[in-house]
């Protein structure tokens, strides 16, 4: 079943022109919380693919124990060692705080690690990026950050969540999804029981689902409503079954956390008036992100596995990301509506 027309259409309107008129910054600032000392390669992947995806600038905000490993691997990161063990929240509260206030987007979670200062710094950052009306994706650890404290992302729409199958089983028993809940339903209560958190579940398929009654009914209620959503409106779910490599390696989620995310900045940077006439509303960002991100991503890693086989590894789809784009959005597309 292929992505609904309408919907490609939404999220080509959200590309910033490639025309000249936008200055440094203004495709996109993105910023990568992980890395701590084991995990160097995650909060690359992704943001690394930010930029090939084309995003502008992309940073990662990582522990001392990780910034020289990341620093190696592409002089085009900008690396920021702040999350320091030693320190306490006040103390790196304002570095972030400087940080954050020049980015569109902050991707939580890749390479972030389950030691307690880093989970601790995870939540100030999404704490602050709240605050400051940011748009987030929560990966990896941050899952299980926020698995053990829902009010931490309880009812913020500008963030979107993307759950691997484990990860997906274990939020769906946290927020309290009954089990006998078909698969096909069970993102649109996880994000209705979120308070309209949009939510990626990937697998096989993967399922984007947001809930837009902004409701926090009990499941019983809400499960209900689920059933009658195609009458009632009140939520909305793409499936993205585009063909992705047959070899899932370590890492390909972290290049879907990038590519969200730049697409969540591009929404940022429309919104601000960057570029586009503004008729988009804003509200359709995160689930446009989501499946734009998919999209891209599945058929880089399909591109990938062609090339390499069984051998293929996440870095094999970087350079993928770019004709993976071409494929679904246009090779020389002007963006901002103007297609």
């Amino acid at each position: 079943m292929p992505v609904p027309r309408v919907i490609i259409d939404q999220i080509k309107r959200l590309l910033p022109p490639l025309d000249g008129s936008l200055h440094k910054g203004q495709s996109g600032r993105v910023g990568v919380l992980g890395g701590a000392l084991d995990y160097t390669g995650a909060p690359f992947f992704a943001a690394f693919s930010a930029l090939r995806f084309g995003a502008d600038l992309s940073h990662v905000i990582c522990s001392p124990t990780a910034a020289g490993a990341i620093k190696s691997y592409s002089p085009d990161l900008i690396v920021h060692p702040i999350l320091n063990e030693s320190s306490t929240s006040d103390q790196v509260k304002p570095h972030l705080q400087s940080l954050l206030s020049r980015l569109h987007v902050l991707i939580v979670g890749p390479g972030l690690g389950r030691e307690p200062y880093m989970q601790s710094f995870a939540r100030l950052a999404i704490n602050l990026a709240r605050q400051n009306g940011m748009y987030l994706v929560l990966d990896a650890d941050a899952l299980f950050l926020i698995g053990h404290d829902l009010s931490i992302i309880k009812g913020y729409r500008r963030a979107v969540l993307t759950p691997n199958v484990v990860e997906f089983k274990r939020l769906s028993e946290q927020v309290g999804v009954d089990p006998s809940t078909p698969l096909g339903e069970r993102a649109g209560l996880v994000s209705k029981l979120l308070g309209g958190v949009t939510v990626l579940q990937k697998g096989a398929r993967d399922i984007i689902s947001i809930d837009t009654t902004g409701g926090e009914a009990d499941l019983a209620k809400s499960h209900i409503e689920a059933k009658g959503s195609q009458n009632e409106q009140a939520q909305e779910t793409i499936i993205v079954d585009v063909e992705g490599g047959l070899k899932r390696c370590g890492g390909q989620g972290d290049v879907l956390s990038g590519s969200v995310g730049t697409f969540m900045a591009w929404g940022k940077c429309y919104e601000d008036g960057a570029f586009g006439d503004g008729t988009l509303p804003i509200s359709r960002v995160p689930l446009l992100a989501a499946v734009g991100g998919s999209m891209v991503t599945r058929a880089a890693s399909k591109r990938a596995f062609a090339k390499e086989g069984r051998g293929v590894v996440t870095q094999d789809m970087l350079g993928e990301l770019g004709p993976a784009f071409a494929e679904h959005f246009g090779a020389e597309e002007r963006g901002g509506g103007k297609l």
